[in-house]
């Protein structure tokens, strides 16, 4: 693994992003933002998985309002997504948003802008420039063509651009995102702008798709980008519950032994000597340790015969056979369990293990 890129670093809250900060995780919500109770129900679901940091969509002014009250209830930095109303931007300072994102280039010109950063800068909150290949400047387009793989240039020029309008008001608290829907034009594209800046990046494949599509381009893109030393926050975006987002980013750091958080599931795909519902025990294992911390392998295999020892890295493990089943630890089994009480041994038993880890 490539050692991690340099850059300067920003704080979003408590969250600092880039330096030698740890590489944050974030999600959207998908609620109305309007409404306080639903959007911060779901970012308590979020910051319980794992959330880092919290973006929130802000259509109008009601929406910048109701920011305060949501983060009078969470306990993790929000970000406020404005798009082309420079008065958002600066109403959602005003209720607490502790980061925005906007494109400057879109605000209404330099004074506008102006106002934005003025505002920044009074209430100490960065900005992240986004730049999205689905709606670049025409002449930008027009000069380099519509980015590709091959061709990132038009992405790479309008974060530049944009980064430049705010460092012309004197304003350097800023980190980028280049989002493509086309994974190796987002690995192209944040490969050019790494060599030309020292902003932190925020990685992401827009519009990736549901779970799995979502999951396979966004895991290619940013880890080939992650695995290059490059990206000092991201999104997995897919169309889902957005706590699927942050079970699958902590995964991909996980895969690329950049971070660990919670146990590790690992478990068989199944053969014709498997003779109990592994699929439904998998699924209900998979989903009782989202919300643990404590770093643990945990295996869930469908072969007593063979399960414990393909499994022998894991601190614990459970094997089915035929109406009984085993737990094994490092390989080694200590229990036999009937198959109807199998489940509920073994997530009793994961639960005194978490519990003396600490």
């Amino acid at each position: 693994m490539t050692a991690r890129r340099k850059t300067k670093q920003i704080m979003v809250g408590d969250v600092a992003i880039g330096g030698d900060a740890p590489i944050a995780v974030q999600s959207m919500t998908n609620t109305d933002t309007r409404n306080v109770e639903s959007t911060v129900a779901q970012i308590e679901r979020l910051q319980k998985s794992g959330c880092e940091i919290i973006r929130v969509a802000v259509p109008d002014i009601d929406a910048a309002i109701a920011i305060r009250k949501i983060r009078d209830q969470i306990y993790i930095p929000l970000i406020a997504d404005i798009h082309f109303d420079y008065r958002l931007a600066i109403a959602s300072m005003e209720n607490g948003a502790q980061a925005i994102r906007i494109n400057p280039g879109n605000l209404g010109g330099k004074e506008k802008l102006a106002k934005v950063v003025a505002a920044a800068k009074q209430h100490r909150v960065p900005i992240r420039v986004g730049v999205n290949s689905g709606s670049l400047e025409k002449d930008l387009v027009k000069k380099y063509g519509h980015p590709t793989a091959e061709k990132p240039d038009a992405m790479v020029e309008s974060a530049l651009r944009n980064v430049a309008l705010l460092e012309d008001l004197d304003f350097y608290e800023t980190k980028i995102s280049l989002k493509s829907s086309d994974s190796m034009t987002t690995v192209s594209a944040y490969r050019e702008l790494a060599g030309k800046c020292d902003y932190p990046l925020h990685l992401g494949v827009t519009e990736a798709g549901g779970l799995i599509a979502g999951t396979v381009k966004s895991s290619v893109a940013l880890g080939i980008l992650l695995y290059e030393g490059i990206g000092d926050t991201f999104r997995i975006s897919l169309t889902r519950d957005p706590v699927e987002e942050i079970r699958v980013g902590y995964e991909l750091l996980r895969s690329l032994n950049i971070r660990q958080r919670g146990p590790e599931l690992i478990s068989c795909p199944t053969c014709g000597r498997c003779e109990i519902n592994l699929f439904g025990i998998a699924e209900k294992v998979e989903q009782y340790i989202q919300d643990m911390e404590t770093p643990l392998k945990v295996a869930v295999m469908g072969c007593v015969v063979n399960g414990p020892g393909e499994a022998r890295e894991a601190d614990i493990g459970v094997a089915g056979g035929k109406g009984v089943g085993i737990l094994f630890k490092k390989g080694k089994m200590y229990k036999k369990v009937d198959e109807k009480e199998l489940l509920s041994v073994f997530l009793k038993e994961l639960e005194e293990m978490v519990e003396k880890k600490g």
